[in-house]
């Protein structure tokens, strides 16, 4: 074997690797003790983290930094791993930013110079638009890292009704028209919750406090995490501009039955502690949209415009 090749497989050999000697690099790849020293200081040289430690349980560590072998990719490869990035640009908040960047600097250095030009003429003739929110999530990084290793969290919340202190574990994170949301065990209410990520002003590990088991849930089925709340039937007559509107919402838009003249009729299911987000939602609709059930939401849609009727 090659001395380059024996160093590619040497790096992706100690990057999984916590902790190893020299003498066992050398029997597995059956060189002298010499060579493989050689080979590490030159890993060093390339700047993969090791450092060295003598004495009877001594050996070479790889640091938490670890740094991959090279990987070749192909010329469409290295553009959709540029227009991937592009995706995420409008988002004022990033886990990794700093990463994400520092990661693509490096592989546009080594892009040849008609790939570059490409990018740059793709950058002009093609954009992936994100709804570009004002607010930051300072602690996404952080609530990611707490849904991986299943840690307790105490956060500082500024809800709609004031602020106030939660004690959650994360289940992970995820990006809807443009904010961050951070679904999670609420020990307060011992259920699951949606958190808004801009809302979360600070937050800190808590080490000492025992956790709940949450393996077997992700960011796709946490909602049935808890006690499903109870369910009432939806039913909405909707007309062309109704349908157009609901369309651009992803959980109505798969329960409208749409006419060959475009009007529609929605049917689902929603929770009951929903009823007084689909009150306003459809009263925001107007004349595009007549609720005819369930009565609970129907007599939620009355009280708001009541209240909205004294006020004007």
């Amino acid at each position: 074997m090659n001395k380059s090749k024996r160093l590619v497989e040497l790096m992706m050999v100690i990057n999984s690797k916590r902790v190893f000697t020299a003498k066992e690099l050398a029997d597995e790849f059956g060189v002298s003790l010499r060579t493989i020293q050689r080979d590490l200081l030159d890993l060093q040289e390339l700047g993969v983290p090791l450092y060295s430690e003598v004495g009877a349980g001594g050996g070479y560590k790889i640091i938490k930094e670890r740094i991959l072998p090279p990987i070749a990719f192909t010329e469409n490869e290295a553009i959709a791993m540029f227009f991937a990035n592009q995706s995420l640009q409008y988002y004022n908040d990033l886990p990794f930013e700093t990463d994400a960047k520092s990661a693509l600097k490096k592989f546009h250095h080594y892009l040849t110079s008609d790939v570059k030009k490409r990018i740059e003429e793709m950058e002009q003739r093609f954009v992936f638009y994100t709804q570009q929110r004002q607010q930051s999530s300072p602690c996404l990084q952080l609530l990611l890292d707490a849904s991986i290793n299943q840690q307790v969290v105490q956060i500082t919340y500024d809800s709609i009704k004031g602020k106030s202190t939660r004690t959650i574990q994360p289940v992970g994170v995820f990006s809807q028209n443009g904010h961050w949301y951070c679904p999670a065990y609420c020990f307060k209410r011992e259920d699951t919750r949606l958190f808004r990520a801009d809302r979360i002003l600070n937050a800190t590990i808590v080490e000492e406090h025992e956790g709940v088991d949450l393996s077997k849930f992700n960011i796709h089925n946490w909602s049935y995490m808890g006690k499903e709340p109870e369910k009432v039937s939806l039913k909405v007559k909707l007309s062309r501009e109704g349908v157009k509107i609901c369309k651009n919402d992803p959980f109505l838009e798969q329960s409208i039955v749409e006419e060959q003249n475009g009007i529609g009729n929605l049917y689902t299911q929603i929770t009951k502690p929903d009823l007084e987000y689909y009150a306003s939602f459809f009263i925001s609709l107007g004349k595009h949209a007549r609720v005819e059930g369930p009565e609970q939401l129907i007599i939620e849609m009355k009280k708001i415009l009541v209240d909205l009727n004294d006020i004007y």
